[in-house]
């Protein structure tokens, strides 16, 4: 297998010499205002087709030229979706590598599972292209760090899909609560439930043979196969996924986050456990996390098995403030004076569901557009990887104070964690060789 440090080797003077070139000559060959901008789709079995969607969404401005998975099945499946939709076939390949030696592809987008969104968002960037990644961005905070300095070495944009930062009810309301509409906003509390079931224990068994599981695993430290892991209860195996914090609770959190003009919390706590159902699930179903500031606070409640909504919902944000409070979802809001009583409301007319695991919307195709509109002609972007990574950092620290089952205490400028070199250890992963994060 070729790893991350060889294919760098391979691609290093092809860069080099792009990078010569500069800003001024990349502008004048790709962002024409008559010229689409070619997008590669990698990671097509989940939100993969929200980006599918996305960019059809934004096809005057955005060609999707080529689709990247390591499952072929599933890799024939998606091409044959795109070429319906699309009315073109975009090329298909098994091997992301060879997408990003491409010439022809301006752009990638990531959905992919979590232990390669920042390796192979590094790699995207080292290989001159812009970058479009699901959250979260990185499967620990070391790899946040990681990919915002390279972000700013290598000069190419990255969007990370906090899709709701391009709602437009959502950027409405949150800017009024900056004017004052509540007061003073000090608490936000965020939440999501599912009825998720059991991933059952898994069994050794043999790699299926139209699946790569050696590239699958990339980054990540080798292992057997086993039955329950492909293709999405990974999610819960902290070898690759991140737990619901990170898979959902980063939505929430982020916009409480921005509602709040939050940045890093001085302290973190975190209590819950795996209650539902005994079996190889790594995280917690039932979870609540506090993040304190001297004078705000955020909470998340996630219950992945059990789906007793509040307020009506599977998932959403309440911002509450020295003179109301707002309640914020995906479908719309509603605004509160301090007794209590509505007094405006917004709803799209549409209801999104937790239940739903692809998530085609109008505001991951605005969010695609707010991308291109930042490539073509410098627009600020919603979701930048320096904002990002903040809220995604926050989740895992989380995800850290569970495992620690302490309150951790937070260096506000940068989020790491003080006094407490136990905890310190997952601020990074252990990498298979030759796959370390380098800039």
């Amino acid at each position: 297998m070729i790893s991350r440090r060889t294919f760098l080797d391979g691609i290093a003077i092809g860069v080099a010499g792009a990078a010569i070139s500069s800003t001024a000559k990349s502008y004048g060959q790709i962002l024409g205002s008559n010229e689409r901008l070619n997008f590669a789709i990698i990671g097509l079995n989940g939100r993969g087709y929200a980006h599918l969607s996305g960019l059809k969404g934004n096809s005057t401005a955005a060609r999707v030229s080529h689709v990247c998975d390591v499952d072929a099945k599933i890799l024939a499946k998606f091409s044959a979706e795109a070429e319906k939709e699309l009315g073109y076939a975009p090329v298909a390949d098994g091997d992301f590598r060879k997408v990003l030696e491409s010439k022809d592809v301006d752009v990638i987008t990531i959905a992919t599972p979590d232990h390669w969104h920042a390796p192979m968002a590094l790699l995207g960037l080292q290989a001159g292209k812009h970058v479009y990644v699901e959250k979260p961005s990185s499967h620990n905070p070391r790899e946040g760090e990681i990919l915002v300095a390279a972000q700013k070495k290598y000069g190419k944009l990255v969007q990370v899909g906090d899709q709701q930062r391009s709602s437009p009810h959502t950027i409405k309301i949150i800017g009024q609560i900056h004017d004052g509409l509540i007061g003073r906003a000090y608490y936000g509390k965020a939440w999501y439930v599912n009825t998720r079931k059991s991933m059952g224990i898994g069994k050794p068994a043999p790699v299926p043979e139209w699946f790569n599981w050696d590239l699958w695993q990339g980054p990540a430290p080798r292992s057997e196969y086993k039955d329950n892991i492909h293709p999405y209860n990974w999610h819960w195996l902290r070898r690759y996924g991140t737990g619901e914090s990170l898979n959902n609770g980063t939505h929430e959190v982020d916009i409480c986050r921005w509602a709040l003009a939050a940045e890093y919390p001085q302290r973190v706590t975190a209590s819950g456990g795996r209650y539902q159902y005994k079996d190889d699930w790594q995280f917690y179903d039932t979870l609540n996390t506090s993040f304190e500031y001297p004078d705000q606070m955020i909470s998340w409640e996630g219950r992945s098995c059990q789906g007793m909504k509040l307020y009506g919902r599977d998932r959403g944000v309440t911002i509450l403030g020295t003179k109301g409070s707002v309640l914020i979802d995906r479908d719309g809001y509603e605004v509160y004076d301090w007794d209590g009583k509505k007094t405006d409301e917004f709803k799209t007319g549409k209801q999104t569901s937790s239940s739903d695991l692809l998530g085609r919307d109008s505001m991951t195709d605005l969010h695609f557009g707010n991308l291109i509109a930042g490539i073509r002609s410098g627009e600020p972007l919603h979701s930048p990887i320096v904002v990002a990574n903040v809220s995604v950092t926050m989740l895992q620290l989380s995800n850290i104070a569970y495992f620690v089952n302490r309150e951790l205490k937070l260096d506000t400028a940068t989020g790491h964690i003080q006094s407490d070199s136990e905890a310190m250890t997952m601020w990074d992963r252990k990498y298979e060789k030759g796959w370390e994060m380098r800039i």
